[in-house]
């Protein structure tokens, strides 16, 4: 029989677990090799849920980018809509106020323009007429002196003729012509003349011309007036 004290291990010998004969030998052991795995550093690894919306924004923004410029805003005008589409009732009512508001601020704008300008006009008018009237003698005496045969030659005649072009060119025209009908518009009667066969009102004779700047009467010429006998 076996002495049970054969089977007490001995303390001072190491302990192996197992079979001693499948143990190898530390020379022996092949450390096992695999792929190398690449840790990303940043980002959503590869293969995730992350991933994949990744490449999704990607590929939308790719695709923007080749949205033409009508495309883009027809895309826009959809978001802009659609932020519309999320205001409430009383917000698009405020809107609607305010745009009204602004196209009539604008129709204001436009009035205001177009009187300032009719305004400046007339003012403009006004002025000349009134440099004009107040030389007006100074012609009336060209006039004289034209009809008692002073400005046919020499300096004055040069004169006559720059003075009457700078008159020219604000349309200043003289009225009151023997002969015809009398307006009194546009004439001064200073004398009545019964005339035998006179049927109308008719100027006999110019007093004092008159004058006029476009369609405003400066001075109204002074006529005497042939009436029927």
């Amino acid at each position: 029989m076996t002495d049970p004290k054969d089977n007490v291990p001995n303390e001072d010998e190491p302990q192996v677990e197992g079979d001693a004969t499948n143990a190898q030998e530390p020379e022996d052991l092949i450390e096992a090799e695999g792929p190398d795995v690449e840790i990303p550093t940043d980002g959503p690894a590869a293969g995730g849920p992350q991933a994949d919306q990744a490449k999704g924004d990607q590929a939308g923004a790719g695709e923007a980018s080749d949205l033409s410029p009508e495309d883009q805003a027809l895309l826009d005008d959809a978001a802009r809509g659609m932020e519309e589409d999320k205001l409430s009732q009383a917000d698009r009512d405020l809107v609607a106020d305010m745009r009204a508001d602004m196209l009539r601020a604008q129709a204001e704008l436009v009035n205001f323009r177009k009187r300032v300008e009719r305004d400046r006009e007339a003012n403009r008018d006004a002025v000349i007429a009134e440099v004009v009237r107040a030389l007006l003698p100074a012609l009336d005496d060209l006039t004289r002196a034209e009809a008692h045969g002073d400005l046919t030659e020499g300096p004055m005649q040069v004169i006559g003729q720059k003075i009457r072009g700078g008159f020219e060119k604000f349309k200043l025209v003289q009225i009151g012509e023997k002969g015809e009908l009398f307006d009194p518009n546009v004439h001064e009667a200073i004398v009545q003349l019964p005339t035998p066969g006179a049927t109308d009102q008719t100027v006999a004779d110019v007093v004092e011309p008159g004058y006029k700047l476009g369609d405003r009467v400066l001075r109204a010429a002074k006529v005497a007036v042939a009436v029927p006998a």
